[in-house]
């Protein structure tokens, strides 16, 4: 089956294949003739540049230590609004990286995502809850996924490594989970490595 996105670049492909150069029996002046010259050339290009955009994304499930992965890695998981991080792998991101007020200042509601900038890499707290003692959902696990892609996309983040986010204390099961990270991380070069420890696996469907 092909992604949205590759259905997408088929088309514009078949479009630069059947695109005429000029249309009607007029001579062409010089001017014109060159222009056309040029549109030509650069749909070239562009077709070029698409077949060589193919998207790479990737996910792989580890087992094992989450701060195990490369420090050229961006690391996510799940927070609540009020930034408390008293639980679970929240207490080891906020020992590790603190942070806590600028996280708070920057205001994110659920659906949001918060991010520091730790070395070469990028730290997200996907605000998933508005209260410690809240459960997420599903709705705004992806909403917050999505907000993260945006930020990863424009920053040039390719690689990515998280727990079984939403999961555990969280509550939420992890087939449902991962199906929403492939959806939203399809048609994107980013590849993604989820840790999970072997005494603390998420509830299966």
């Amino acid at each position: 089956m092909f992604s949205r996105l590759q259905v997408y670049r088929l088309v514009l492909l078949s479009m630069a294949e059947s695109a005429p150069l000029h249309t009607g029996k007029h001579k062409l002046d010089s001017k014109f003739s060159d222009a056309t010259k040029v549109s030509a050339k650069d749909s070239k290009i562009k077709k070029l540049e698409i077949v060589g955009t193919e998207a790479s994304y990737k996910l792989t499930e580890r087992s094992g230590n989450l701060f195990s992965c490369p420090e050229s890695e961006s690391l996510a998981h799940c927070i609540s609004a009020d930034v408390r991080m008293g639980k679970g792998i929240a207490v080891s991101f906020k020992t590790k990286f603190g942070g806590v007020d600028e996280l708070k200042s920057q205001g994110q509601k659920p659906g949001g995502v918060a991010i520091l900038r730790r070395g070469n890499r990028h730290i997200y707290y996907l605000v998933t809850k508005e209260k410690y003692f809240n459960k997420p959902t599903y709705p705004s696990l992806q909403s917050s996924l999505q907000a993260m892609k945006g930020h990863c996309v424009s920053h040039g983040v390719t690689s990515l490594s998280m727990p079984t986010i939403g999961c555990g204390l969280d509550g939420l099961e992890w087939p449902k989970v991962r199906n929403i990270i492939e959806e939203v991380f399809q048609d994107t070069d980013i590849n993604i490595t989820v840790y999970s420890l072997p005494r603390a696996r998420c509830k299966k469907t």
